[in-house]
């Protein structure tokens, strides 16, 4: 059992609920919010005791407290350094320390995957794992090992800069998904790491006036179309200091002064670009303020009568023929915003890619270093239901369907795994396997991705109602695909616009208004020589395929859907070579207030994240497990056979003598080296009979301690004999109250 806390904050592991159903799991994650219903609504009830964890087995569930909470800190830091996942109450830091054992005891690669929707709190989480690592490992203080720590954690504050983005659901929302490995020596310090990114959606403040003025840039933001007509400024944050946090963390990992500053070119120049705008006299379209052109040319180290001809014109291949080919008013508005994104994108994998370059393992000698290991933690993006879905929601909507089936494969593999290992019969267990809605996306030839591609790939104008077509044609007949020509009568969906599928998590309607031009993700092969030709040699780095002419790209490039296909596939092949641990994040209410618990909003999370079904494959064989050697300890004073020490041939028979003395033999199995129990209600009793005997116990101390007085006078009497080990036995299991001995 975990470190005990009182039942009126809930179980603090959902495997042991009474029963298996949503209301029990709602109650139960009401009480350990401290959550209380007055009259229908839900007001905090001592909510600063931070009861924002729960385990499901070795899952943790995570609320978002939406306020800082004192429970990050040195202090507990030590709490969970080197103890077993069940000896503390469920934290972070129980899963971060679990993850660390596993890797440094038996030399296995290990992951953590996080995984909740926007404003769930994922990539605190991420970071607040990332320093617990950091801060149990190189106790001999060697200064290699600091440095890339520092680098590592400096890495995040990066990359969130970069990556992240203000929005209407989460004020520091990630825009990307990020999984990082962090390299160990055969001691267990990190010696270095690597990131991976997954989809960035490509969309100032902050700099020094000097910096601004040498950008060309204003300081209010409302002078950027690009950046004014996203979400709300927010007046609580200080740009100017989270800039200087960044430019100084960017400084620490080791990028160099003029990498920094043409970082901040490319910012001015997609700021630029934003503001750009076309007019037309007669058939021709012209660049209405023309002095951008200069400075987006200055800031870009080219010249300026490149930059414009790559705005207006398209180079094309006709034959043997090559002609510039004049864009209409919409196709240099498409061309410009088009640039933008791509510059922005390829200066975020940039800064990825130097990252790696500088935290990457260099040198690793085996014979000398030992086995090099792997801590993995992945951050992504969860399931997203909105009012209008598009190609982006499919896309992360698609990466969850992988990482369920994942996860419920490789949970069921390692409960499978443990019952071998114990000699313990294993059941089959029912659940709902989504290999059929993965297929739907990413089958060759027939599913959705496949098709969208077909779709890309056709001669002439296509559109997006015709790729729609093509999904009724192809799919028409699938249980999990549906659209109004399908089904007339379903009035939620728009003809020739929409498409359903019933995900795991539930129904999803997506538009498929922008999913043709989303997976081209074209960019004029004019754009990309341009970026080439100019004398900065880290944005010409940036386009190597600039420097091929028009008559030489002729491969067609891979889509945007299949590089992602590609990514995932890849991300969960190297997910499943590692041992994995969860966190599911859980977005409380999107006021973002900690006063707030919106239980419908919870219910629909905790149905996405498929948890009651982890609880479920959990419990469907025994819900609690524990060594022979640990099970004593906590409850050999409830039987006169094994208190204060038994005389039985192993801990196992004295376990079985414990067990059949309390009249639970039915409901308990024996494993090689574990007990494992079937039902909660056994441990309860078990829980209740202990601390029953504790009270006996505690006052029996107290008369011995009555009697000290006159103990000095017949210290030498041998009836006293047994009540001296009687009362040194029970004495160090009351010191150990308050310590859990772990399920694992």
């Amino acid at each position: 059992m975990a470190e005990q806390e009182s039942l009126e904050f809930g179980k603090a592991d959902f495997v042991l609920m009474d029963t298996v159903s949503m209301p029990e799991f709602m109650a139960n994650l009401r009480l350990r919010l401290c959550f209380r219903v007055v009259a229908s609504f839900l007001f905090p009830h001592r909510f600063e005791k931070g009861r924002i964890y729960t385990f499901i087995g070795e899952v943790v569930v995570s609320v978002n407290p939406y306020k800082l909470l004192n429970i990050y800190g040195r202090d507990t830091i030590e709490q969970y350094k080197g103890r077993e996942l069940y000896e503390r109450p469920p934290h972070l830091f129980a899963i971060a320390d679990a993850a660390y054992k596993a890797m440094k005891r038996r030399s296995k690669d290990t992951c953590i995957v996080i995984s909740g929707e926007s404003g769930a709190g994922k990539t605190e989480a991420s970071k607040y794992i990332m320093q617990y690592i950091a801060a149990i490992t190189n106790p001999s203080q060697r200064a290699e090992i600091e440095r890339v720590k520092n680098m590592l954690l400096k890495s995040n504050c990066v990359l969130e800069a970069f990556g992240n983005a203000k929005t209407n659901r989460n004020d520091n929302s990630s825009r990307f998904g990020k999984y990082m490995d962090i390299n160990f020596d055969f001691k267990g310090d990190p010696i270095g790491g690597h990131i991976n990114n997954y989809l960035l959606e490509k969309l100032l403040q902050g700099g020094s006036e000097q910096m601004l003025r040498s950008l060309h840039l204003q300081k209010s933001l409302s002078s950027y179309n690009y950046i004014h007509v996203g979400a709300q400024l927010k007046s609580s944050i200080n740009d100017a200091a989270e800039f200087k946090v960044v430019a100084d963390a960017m400084k620490v990992i080791g990028f160099q002064p003029e990498e920094i500053q043409t970082v901040y070119k490319i910012l001015g120049t997609i700021l630029h670009l934003g503001n750009l705008k076309f007019v037309v006299d007669g058939d021709m379209p012209l660049i209405e303020n023309g002095r951008l052109v200069s400075i987006i040319a200055e800031l870009l180290s080219t010249k300026t009568d490149m930059v414009e001809k790559a705005l207006l014109y398209r180079t094309v291949a006709t034959g043997r023929d090559i002609i510039d080919k004049q864009h209409t008013e919409q196709e240099a508005s498409y061309g410009r915003d088009a640039f933008a994104k791509a510059i922005y994108e390829r200066l975020f994998c940039w800064i990825v890619s130097r990252i790696n370059d500088i935290i990457e393992v260099k040198n690793s000698d085996t014979t000398i270093h030992g086995k090099n290991t792997v801590i993995g933690v992945l951050d992504i993006y969860g399931f997203e239901i909105f009012d209008n879905n598009s190609f982006e929601q499919f896309c992360i909507n698609y990466c969850n369907e992988k990482l369920q089936q994942l996860f419920i494969q490789l949970v069921l593999k390692q409960e499978q795994e443990e019952y071998q290992r114990e000699g313990i019969p294993w059941k089959h267990i029912d659940y709902f396997n989504n290999q059929i809605i993965v297929d739907l996306v990413e089958q060759q030839h027939r599913g959705i991705i496949a098709i969208l591609d077909d779709a890309c790939m056709n001669v002439g104008k296509v559109t997006d109602e015709m790729f729609l077509e093509a999904l009724n044609s192809k799919l028409g007949k699938h249980g999990h695909f549906s659209s109004r020509k399908l089904c007339a009568s379903d009035k939620i969906l728009e003809f020739d616009r929409d498409f359903r599928i019933r995900h795991y998590a539930g129904d999803v309607v997506y538009s498929v208004v922008g999913f043709i031009d989303k997976n081209k993700d074209t960019l004029f092969q004019d754009f990309k020589r341009l970026m080439y030709n100019s004398s900065n040699p880290v944005l010409k780095n940036m386009w190597p395929e600039g420097k091929l002419s028009i008559t030489e790209v002729t491969k067609r490039p891979l889509t945007a859907a299949t590089l992602f296909k590609n990514s995932m596939i890849a991300l969960v092949d190297n997910l499943a070579s590692k041992e994995p641990y969860y966190v599911r994040c859980i977005k409380p209410n999107d006021k973002k207030s900690p006063q707030i618990f919106d239980d419908e909003r919870c219910r629909h999370q905790v149905e996405y994240l498929g948890l009651l079904e982890n609880v479920r494959v959990r419990r469907a064989g025994f819900a609690f497990r524990q060594t022979y050697e640990k099970f004593l300890h906590r409850y050999k004073m409830i039987s006169e056979f094994t208190w204060p020490n038994h005389d039985l041939p192993s801990d196992k028979e004295a376990v079985k003598k414990l067990i059949k003395h309390c009249g639970f033999q039915d409901d308990v199995a024996y494993g090689k080296t574990k007990i494992f129990i079937r039902t909660p209600q056994t441990l309860f009793t078990l829980e209740e009979l202990r601390a029953q005997m504790l009270v006996r116990i505690v006052l029996f101390l107290q008369k011995v301690g009555s009697d000290l007085g006159s103990f000095h006078s017949h210290m030498f009497d041998p009836s006293r004999t047994f009540l001296l080990s009687y009362s040194s036995a029970a004495a160090g299991s009351i010191i150990t109250i308050g310590v859990n001995t772990g399920n694992r």
